[in-house]
């Protein structure tokens, strides 16, 4: 069995005791590093002064670590500046907030070449070599450079734009081009690879077969909608031993027997939560019954905070959040709990089992796990509503969430209310279709589903 290479941006150690701290991703990708044998590939975290230097390697069983720094100029161009403030925001439809520059491009160009040159030493002839996101969609084409003949696939965790968006990026066509060098190029959904064939066909002049095959820049590759899973039954073990914890004890003392509507998500302006509180604050305008008896609790760790945009996006969180306090809190309640930092997995599948209803209304979102955890966490016997937006990937596996429009406030409004209001039978019913298919499609059948379709021949036509 060929060996397995996996490359990201970030390598993210996994212990082989379950913590609940892991991400879900990085549990399916070690489980199948631990199956083949291989690498995990990718940045250490560290910002280092001088030359960065050669990889650090570490093993644990069959698999090996390899990490590189980064110097404070490629952090500043490649990681905040062409990949989180030009790709980002532009991959998610903000051409707004989207930033681009030579130099920055540059950076990532040059780091995607260190990566690639400290990758080249580590490979066998067989491995397989799976790439992960729009940090590093350079890497087959230098490796293929290089002379590499491995299987290579890549796999964006974020949407992918229309064609008139990307065509906003003066290197468009070089992004494009350098996916072309992989074997296999993977999306959430099938909209996604409906954009990018779009772009093949009316801009390339590029060919697709009916099974998938691209030809065009004059390479043959395929494409393939492979939405990523979560470990349902994990999820659903942590939430249930989560039920008597500490932490998921104090939540629901302090709620006094309200209803709790939870939202999860990373500080970004991507997530639509500015939307989200407004949503809420018409909800108690709109049902006043619901003043003192809901309660909205808004976790939202901070993430590249050294980027403009998402300091900006903290102040105007923090504001909406304090407008609405302001207006409707009493002595004893205030209708938002707003925390700006994280939790361990398992602490989070607790306070996800508690809640009424989960709101997960991004303005964009290549798939949004925390929509499935919400779903998984539930208890089958009495379990909440998911209120969904229609523009997160998820929305196309749950269909029996509430799905909405996060640009109309007053339809998401509505839709917490009848999330609210929903009764026991039909809860359930939602819930049990959507955990049918959370089971069905877990990260370990996206997972074996990618292998299997980068191994498979290579059909011309």
């Amino acid at each position: 069995m060929s060996r397995l290479v996996i490359v990201s941006n970030r390598v993210a150690p996994v212990s082989q005791k379950r913590s609940g701290a892991e991400g879900g991703l990085a549990v399916a990708v070690f489980a199948a590093l631990k199956e083949r044998g291989g690498v995990w590939f990718g940045w250490s975290g560290k910002v280092v002064s001088g030359e960065p230097g050669d990889c650090e390697l570490f093993e644990s069983g069959n698999v090996t670590y390899a990490t590189v720094a980064l110097t404070q100029q490629d952090y500043e161009e490649y990681y905040s500046g062409f990949a989180n403030r030009t790709l980002w925001p532009l991959f998610h439809f903000r051409l707004d907030l989207t930033d681009f520059s030579r130099r920055n491009l540059v950076a990532y160009q040059r780091v995607n070449v260190f990566f690639s040159q400290q990758l080249l030493g580590l490979l066998h002839k067989d491995d397989l070599i799976w790439v992960h996101d729009y940090h590093l969609i350079p890497m087959a084409d230098l490796l293929r450079e290089a002379g590499c003949r491995q299987r290579m696939g890549f796999f964006l965790h974020i949407p992918w734009p229309s064609m008139e968006v990307l065509l906003a990026l003066p290197n468009h066509r070089e992004i494009v081009r350098a996916l072309s060098a992989y074997d296999l190029v993977g999306f959430q959904t099938e909209r996604d690879v409906r954009r990018f064939l779009d772009y093949i066909i009316m801009e390339v002049g590029g060919r697709v077969g009916r099974n998938g095959t691209v030809h065009a820049f004059d390479r043959s590759f395929r494409v393939a909608a492979l939405p990523v899973g979560i470990d349902a039954d994990n999820v659903s073990d942590f939430a249930q031993e989560a039920k008597s914890s500490r932490q998921t004890a104090r939540l629901k003392r302090s709620l006094v027997g309200r209803d709790l509507m939870i939202g999860v998500d990373r500080l970004d302006y991507s997530k639509g939560l500015v939307s989200r509180l407004e949503a809420y604050e018409l909800l108690l305008a709109k049902y006043p019954a619901h003043r003192g008896h809901v309660t909205l609790l808004q976790i939202a760790p901070p993430s590249r905070s050294d980027v403009p945009e998402y300091l900006e996006i903290r102040r105007e969180l923090e504001s909406a959040a304090g407008r609405i306090n302001g207006a409707y809190a009493e002595f004893d309640w205030s209708p938002i709990r707003y925390l700006n930092k994280g939790f361990s997995r398992q602490a989070l599948a607790g306070f996800l089992r508690l809640a009424r209803v989960g709101v997960v209304t991004p303005l964009r979102d290549g798939m949004n796990l925390v929509a499935k955890e919400f779903v998984a966490a539930q208890d089958p016997e009495d379990p909440g509503v998911l209120v969904l937006s229609r523009f997160a990937g998820a929305a196309q596996q749950l269909e029996d969430a509430l799905i909405v429009n996060p640009y109309d406030v007053e339809s998401v409004a509505e839709a917490m209310q009848t999330a609210l209001t929903m009764d026991l039978e039909e809860r359930r019913e939602r819930w049990q279709r959507m955990m049918e298919g959370l089971e069905r499609d877990n990260v370990h059948a996206w997972r074996e589903r990618f292998m299997e379709a980068l191994t498979a021949p290579m059909r011309k036509r």
